[in-house]
């Protein structure tokens, strides 16, 4: 159930968001207006998503840009990952990006439970997000939707829609995490008081 807080969807305390959070993320519209989406903004979108992934130490597994609202699924890589601040990052400068549409005053998120971030649970999701296009009647299969992909710094072709993504995946996100960095920070999200 959401809850509501003067306008504003209420938030976990910040530290479901930081460390190695998986973290589903719906970015709407102010108005779900349409046109401001296209080949262009698809471009400045993954460079700004490049920035934002190396500078908040995170990795997005899957992303999919739909004409009045976006997914992501952030996965944070180190202790210091802080997708709250990662999220007010890209919404500053996607609103450059978007001018003269609006987005929402704020995101709305999913903080993904233990059992949501084992491997084929998060595929499913990720597969959820992106056969959008398909069950908007966009396009008849994923891979026809132009403005999907994955960011992972250092690997700019992976595409979570090729067969053979998930395992590299999961090989180079297991590399790359920090473990002196986890222990003890794997807590469950609970409905905010």
């Amino acid at each position: 159930m959401t809850r509501h807080h003067g306008g504003r969807l209420l938030r976990l305390p910040r530290h479901y968001y930081q460390g190695r959070a998986v973290v589903h993320w719906v970015q709407t519209e102010a108005n779900r207006a349409t046109g401001w989406l296209s080949q262009s903004f698809h471009q400045e979108f993954r460079e700004l998503m490049i920035h934002c992934a190396i500078q908040h130490h995170l990795v997005c597994p899957s992303y999919n840009l739909m004409p009045d609202h976006l997914h992501l699924i952030w996965m944070g890589l180190r202790q210091g990952s802080d997708q709250l601040n990662a999220m007010a990052f890209l919404r500053r400068h996607m609103k450059r990006a978007m001018a003269p549409y609006q987005l929402q005053k704020q995101a709305y998120e999913h903080v993904l439970r233990a059992h949501e971030r084992e491997a084929g649970a998060l595929a499913s999701t990720c597969f959820y997000i992106l056969n959008n296009p398909v069950r908007a009647g966009l396009v008849e299969a994923p891979n026809d939707w132009p403005y999907h992909g994955a960011i992972i710094p250092g690997y700019p072709d992976w595409d979570p829609l090729d067969e053979k993504f998930w395992d590299r995946f999961w090989a180079m996100y297991e590399h790359r995490l920090d473990p002196r960095t986890f222990e003890g920070n794997d807590t469950e999200p609970n409905e905010p008081q």
